[in-house]
């Protein structure tokens, strides 16, 4: 169990070598969680995430020159090989060959060798120790001096943050919720500690926190000082991300706005404020022009439906004047003649509409339906 003085020892190391990110309380988001929410953006870390903490803090305690190997699925890769560049060691990053090209890239621009592997972050943490030989192995989280340097955010927080009586951290391995626990429990000990897991740990779009579980040792650090665990779903994920875009506007991954998620599900007991980590900002563009779609249809922001009209000249201009009607904007229109499981008569219209919200939504059927048309919610 580290100490801390084990996290402020870590701090002193760091000063002057990664950000002191900030603390923003977004009153639009307080408003949406119906209690004052404190976000800390450590997405705007070096590196886009917490990660270059805990590994700077283990890196700079090795002998000169040793060189270093990790694994990673992104963050933890580019905070090794960030770290290892500016104090002299050679780096080797085993990563997915599936993970996203600009998290490869970024791993490769900061000065590291990437060795790609067939399968997931879990075989690629087997191959990183079993390939290792002379080189200094740097877990993600099982280790007392990366869960030391993670503890600087909570340090961080505790003093930025005076107001608030929990805080919630993301749960991968483990290594930030250890560190940032242990740092409220020797400074903030009236401050609740939530943790915030993946519903699915194997197939969530999450890939910061998509690891088997936590180990031994932040297994211990969570019994010690969490005082609760939640469960978000990949929808609460995909709507917290769009809200941190569209009301703060701030970029994350989907681990980075896990916590975010479970606060605005009304997971995290209380209405007092409430401290957020948002752990990392790393997303691959195309992943996030998904993830936008997923948690604005999530959100009841996107309807998608399928209408049938008479396939006669006129009906599909007579629907779309019903559409504009109710000042709906059309996002596309897909016409279906070959194929389509309808009378000979007719045709099926495949209609994407931004709506304002759930309720919404509804009314828009209903509308559609009452001009005649047969409609469905696809």
């Amino acid at each position: 169990m580290i100490s801390r003085v084990d996290i402020e020892t870590a701090a002193e190391r760091l000063a002057g070598v990664i950000n002191e990110t900030r603390v923003e309380r977004h009153a639009g988001i307080s408003a949406l969680a119906g209690r004052p929410v404190a976000m800390k953006y450590e997405h705007l870390q070096r590196t886009g995430s917490f990660k270059i903490r805990g590994a700077y803090n283990l890196i700079a305690q090795l002998a000169d020159g040793v060189p270093v190997v990790a694994a990673s699925a992104g963050n933890h890769g580019q905070g090794v090989a960030l770290a290892a560049g500016l104090l002299g060691h050679r780096a080797t990053i085993y990563m997915p060959a599936s993970a996203p090209l600009p998290k490869i890239e970024a791993t490769r621009n900061y000065g590291a060798q990437v060795v790609l592997v067939d399968g997931d972050v879990n075989q690629c943490l087997e191959r990183a120790q079993t390939d290792a030989g002379d080189a200094v192995y740097v877990p993600p989280f099982d280790d007392e001096r990366i869960i030391a340097g993670q503890g600087t955010v909570g340090l961080e927080m505790a003093a930025q943050a005076p107001e608030i009586e929990t805080v919630v951290v993301p749960i991968g391995g483990g290594g930030l919720i250890s560190g940032v626990a242990t740092a409220f429990a020797h400074t903030r000990r009236d401050v609740r500690v939530v943790g915030v897991e993946a519903a699915d740990r194997a197939t969530t779009m999450a890939d910061g926190i998509r690891v088997k579980g936590t180990s031994a040792l932040t297994e211990a650090h969570i019994r010690a000082y969490v005082d609760e665990v939640v469960k978000v779903d990949e929808e609460a994920i995909s709507q917290a991300l769009v809200m941190l875009l569209e009301r703060a506007k701030q970029v994350v991954e989907p681990a980075g706005a896990a916590a975010l998620a479970a606060v605005l599900s009304g997971l995290v007991p209380g209405d007092g404020a409430v401290g957020v980590i948002v752990s990392g900002g790393n997303i691959d563009p195309l992943l996030l022009v998904r993830v936008v779609e997923h948690g604005l249809s999530a959100a009841g922001r996107y309807l998608v439906l399928s209408v049938i009209v008479r396939d006669a000249p006129g009906e599909l201009a007579r629907l779309l004047d019903v559409v504009a009607a109710e000042g709906l904007n059309v996002l596309s229109v897909d016409h279906h003649r070959a194929g389509s499981h309808v009378g000979i008569n007719k045709t099926e219209v495949r209609l994407t509409l931004e709506t304002r919200d759930p309720s919404h939504r509804g009314e828009v059927i209903d509308v559609i339906r009452n001009a005649g048309f047969a409609a469905n919610e696809s």
